[in-house]
């Protein structure tokens, strides 16, 4: 791990986003698929997720989120996750930004697999990160 010990403690934020592309037919499927409500689920993963990073990405600094939000919202080209991390640490929160959007853009997949098998999870990417 990077030794993080001399920096100081600052207010830190970070957004991410994730796609799954499907088609307009499986989107006004995800709130009612055999496995369940895939918004409400995929929201749920992705703030769990955000909450253990370290424990899936090595050396990964351990942070105390104070905050964590994960929108799923349906397009008409597939979904669009977007995840929100805020800690006051000696690090960023980037990788639990862009874990929650990532884990929530799997979940998606993998609840909508059974009745679309051309789904993309797509555009993993970091939209800004803040601190101060």
């Amino acid at each position: 791990m990077v030794d993080v010990g001399s920096k100081p403690q600052e207010r830190r934020r970070a957004r991410a986003r994730a796609f799954v592309r499907t088609s307009p037919k499986t989107v006004a499927t995800l709130g009612e698929l055999p496995k369940g409500d895939a918004f409400t689920t995929a929201q749920i993963a992705g703030i769990m997720a955000a909450k253990r990073t370290s424990e899936l990405i090595p050396l990964c600094h351990p942070l105390p989120l104070s905050h964590v939000e994960v929108s799923v919202e349906p397009t008409p080209e597939g979904v669009e996750i977007v995840a929100t991390a805020e800690t006051t640490a000696q690090t960023g929160v980037e990788m639990e930004a862009l874990t929650g959007a990532a884990v929530a853009a799997l979940t998606i997949y993998d609840m909508a697999k059974a009745v679309d098998d051309g789904l993309v999870v797509e555009e993993v990417r970091l939209l800004e990160k803040t601190k101060g």
